[in-house]
């Protein structure tokens, strides 16, 4: 059911705690990597940082949302917002779904015929397979339908990043106004894994169930990558781990691209143990 007023107040207040409280946390000077350890099974409980960039410039927050501890490499670009990218496309499912601009996860929409860069692109999709093979061209038809004013508001509403929309309906996240670090992408996961923002149950749990990318028995990783496509200079890969009665939120972006981002956060969390 959606959330009444007070109950909105209430996240919002929850929600403005909770960043303080990360913040707090990240504060490591202009150290590499933090000392506060993630609470997983493993003996070494430290992000080795430089092993898992190499040359690659980028940040990356693992959050354990039983224990509430974080781990971070570069704490200060942990803060530094950049676009988002196709990670916008989980915030973009949500309102799409939320407002009826699309039926659900199986509302199909015709390939136009236009010849894009990614073969994957170029046939019908679904708002789960394009999630899948992040297929620009249906959320941003999706975008269209949602409209400037509904979408401004649950942007708003959400808190998502400076909250800009000011690049066009169909632009604004692509490598354009909106903008978000990846402490609040960490902030923003941590709200859908607890299915605590303003949308209706089914609705977090439909995109949740779109977002997993590896379902293993004793593990789910639901994620989703983004890459500046003008010149591959900044990639992310954002969301949560299911492992057991443990979830694990996280947010990377990189000076290269969405899959480099992926393959340092699935490092990381197979170094730390939570994929055993």
């Amino acid at each position: 059911m959606k959330k009444s007023e007070e109950e909105c107040n209430v996240i919002t207040w929850r929600k403005k705690y909770r960043i303080l409280a990360l913040s707090a946390l990240l504060v490591a000077g202009t150290m590499e990597s933090s000392s506060l350890p993630v609470n997983a099974a493993a003996r070494d409980s430290k992000l080795h940082c430089e092993d898992l960039f190499h040359d690659v410039q980028g940040t990356l927050i693992i959050k354990n949302l039983k224990t509430d501890r974080v781990l971070v490499c570069n704490p200060e670009r942990s803060k530094q917002r950049f676009t988002p990218e196709s990670s916008f496309k989980v915030p973009n499912a949500l309102i799409g779904l939320e407002v009826k601009a699309v039926r659900d996860e199986y509302d199909v929409k015709r390939w136009d015929g236009v010849i894009r860069p990614f073969e994957a692109w170029n046939m019908d999709h679904s708002l789960a397979s394009a999630m899948r093979a992040s297929a620009i061209w249906y959320y941003q038809a999706m975008a269209r339908d949602i409209g400037e004013e509904r979408m401004k508001s649950f942007v708003e509403r959400i808190h998502y990043g400076n909250r800009d929309i000011s690049g066009g309906i169909d632009t604004f996240w692509l490598n354009s106004s909106l903008k978000i670090s990846a402490e609040e992408q960490v902030g923003f996961m941590e709200d859908l894994v607890k299915e605590t923002l303003p949308f209706e149950e089914q609705t977090m749990k439909t995109v949740k169930r779109i977002m997993i990318d590896n379902d293993q028995d004793r593990y789910t990783v639901h994620g989703k990558t983004g890459t500046r496509l003008s010149d591959m200079g900044l990639g992310w890969y954002v969301g949560y781990v299911e492992r057991g009665k443990t979830d694990f939120v996280f947010a990377a972006n990189v000076d290269s691209s969405g899959t480099t981002a992926k393959t340092i956060t699935l490092e990381a969390l197979k170094n730390l143990g939570i994929f055993r």
